[in-house]
């Protein structure tokens, strides 16, 4: 389940994607002040009338303190990469923690369809790093298009691009527009199943903004979207779905957020306000779940014996989480987030040595 519950925060950026304290010192010659400078030039419209490396200098004045000298820091900020701490300003881009990926549910199941005894294709990994990156960022944007107004409201997130007013949504629905067409090298690599899947995530991604509002359940939904990747891995590799195998991994990789304050303060369903004072009752129960389709997962997949003492380790854990995380600290409970790559290396390196026996 990977704890994802137990983030303070409103909404977990499913990637902190091209972070600014992991992007590479801006020079001259990578991003030339000079639009005469050559460089691919796309035809439609007066917004792609310029070269492609002066789009982050269009999207962001330069003035902002969202952009460097070559204006990377574009993807990470509209993305909503944000500060570590629940109730704490976003700090400046110069000291913005380094990036916390949450688990991944794609290697997985790539890993689980490889044949018995080999490795999973390395290619189809590099191909859905790619495109996870990209699906991750739409997301994202999407998310800070339509929650703009609440951000406004609050403290961590009232100063990102379009909550601040830096960018206008028109602006920020050029970007999203970007995302998407980079989108389409990765969509023309897959066979017909995995397109279809793709095209399906768009409006469920889409969606989730809106959920919170009518809803205490949006985590459940956001569980839904966010592990929808676990589906078109498998049938970009076996050009079908099996539903002993995969729907187990699913429902597994379903997590939950939560930004208790936030949402009181401002009227905002979530299920964090359902759970009330029973939160940990209700992820231990949701943990017990998360083991338990893991396990039937490994069976139905004929997985070899490692897997088991991995998924053991899992669930030890899972287990210390819950019963050491401090609820009403937020910083606390981002620790127990952050450490949820633990989790999640623990389920990939079972079904990798699982496989490689089997």
């Amino acid at each position: 389940m990977a704890l994802l519950l137990l983030r303070r925060h409103r909404h977990v950026p499913l990637a902190s994607l091209l972070h600014p304290a992991l992007s590479p010192p801006s020079t001259e010659s990578s991003c030339p002040n000079n639009p005469s400078t050559p460089g691919p030039v796309a035809r439609h419209g007066d917004l792609f009338a310029i070269p492609l490396r002066q789009w982050p200098r269009l999207l962001i004045p330069a003035s902002s303190p969202y952009v460097d000298g070559a204006g990377v820091r574009l993807y990470s900020h509209l993305s909503g990469a944000g500060s570590a701490g629940g109730g704490d300003s976003t700090p400046p881009p110069q000291q913005s923690p380094p990036a916390k990926p949450p688990t991944s549910w794609v290697d997985r199941s790539i890993t689980m369809a490889a044949m018995p005894g080999e490795l999973p294709d390395m290619r189809m990994l590099a191909l859905f790093a790619y495109g996870s990156v990209l699906i991750r960022g739409v997301g994202c944007t999407i998310n800070d298009l339509l929650d703009r107004d609440i951000d406004r409201k609050i403290e961590r997130t009232k100063s990102r691009p379009l909550a601040s007013g830096i960018l206008t949504p028109t602006q920020g629905v050029g970007f999203l527009g970007f995302q998407l067409l980079l989108g389409l090298p990765f969509l023309l690599q897959l066979n017909n199943l995995s397109q279809i899947l793709v095209v399906f995530s768009l409006p469920l991604v889409f969606f989730y903004p809106l959920m919170k509002r009518f809803t205490y359940w949006p985590q459940a939904y956001l569980g839904l979207v966010a592990n929808w990747g676990a589906l078109i891995g498998w049938a970009a590799m076996k050009g079908t779905i099996d539903p002993a195998i995969i729907l187990p991994m699913y429902t597994a990789g379903i997590c939950w957020t939560l930004d208790k304050e936030d949402d009181l303060k401002l009227g905002v369903k979530s299920t964090a306000l359902r759970f009330g004072d029973s939160t940990k009752p209700w992820i231990s129960g949701f943990g017990a779940a998360c083991i338990a389709n893991l396990a039937l997962t490994g069976y139905n997949a004929d997985l070899a014996w490692p897997y088991y003492p991995f998924l053991a380790a899992a669930s030890a854990h899972l287990a210390w989480q819950i019963s050491t995380v401090d609820l009403s600290d937020p910083l606390d409970c981002n620790r127990k987030f952050v450490s949820n790559k633990w989790f999640g290396a623990l389920i990939f390196g079972g079904i990798l040595c699982g496989r490689l026996v089997s």
